[in-house]
């Protein structure tokens, strides 16, 4: 069993979505403690009625976004954290966080990378014009939302759509996908493979990494 440390700053869907699959043992892992660096989230009280640690680090109370990050490793190792899952987590983190957990730190985006990376990736493929997005789980890198990818998930564009109901029909892809990439990460099947001359690839044995359509 694998030890998360989960890291958000809002409402916690995404978190309470791996709360459920651990209660559902569908999930090998433990919630050693969830973070946030704002501590009005709605996340903390997810961790809370979960009795899970719960920890507010206030990012304005640092200097520098390094020194944010050193405090919440040192939060981390506390609850000797395997892996660091970033579920809503509005931080760019730093070189501080990624080599305390090289290739340990796993973050879901709501678009189907490397398109629309950054805030609000559903509001641009939407704007975009495209007629399916979907969301990917990657591990971080130095870049933003550049690390290599683990696994996407696929919906289409519907012509009744408008941003919200797209951004709704995401979530409920987010909330399938992240559990089951954990998983497959408990399960020891994800592995990141270097390539001489271009990006490192993900092979994850014994399962095929995109959940497709239809919705």
């Amino acid at each position: 069993m694998i030890r998360l440390g989960v890291l958000v700053s809002g409402g916690g869907s995404n978190l309470q979505a791996l709360l459920d699959a651990i209660a559902a043992r569908t999930l090998d892992a433990e919630i050693a403690v969830v973070i946030s660096n704002v501590a009005t989230a709605g996340g903390l009280e997810r961790a809370r009625k979960a009795n899970v640690p719960a920890v507010a680090v206030d990012h304005k109370a640092f200097s520098s976004r390094q020194d944010f990050d050193a405090a919440v490793v040192a939060k981390l190792r506390e609850h000797k954290v395997d892996y660091v899952v970033l579920a809503g987590f509005m931080r760019i983190v730093t070189n501080v966080l990624l080599d305390a957990f090289p290739m340990r730190v796993v973050n879901i985006h709501p678009a189907l990378l490397p398109s629309f990376p950054g805030v609000n990736g559903q509001g641009q493929a939407f704007a975009y014009g495209v007629r399916v997005a979907g969301c990917t789980v990657h591990f971080v890198d130095g870049g933003t939302d550049t690390g290599p990818i683990i696994a996407q998930a696929v919906v289409p564009v519907l012509d009744t759509d408008d941003e919200h109901a797209l951004q709704q029909r995401i979530l409920e892809k987010e909330h399938a996908l992240l559990p089951a990439v954990v998983q497959w990460i408990a399960e020891g099947r994800v592995r990141v493979v270097p390539r001489e001359g271009q990006r490192p690839r993900v092979e994850v044995r014994g399962v095929v990494p995109v959940l497709g359509l239809p919705c």
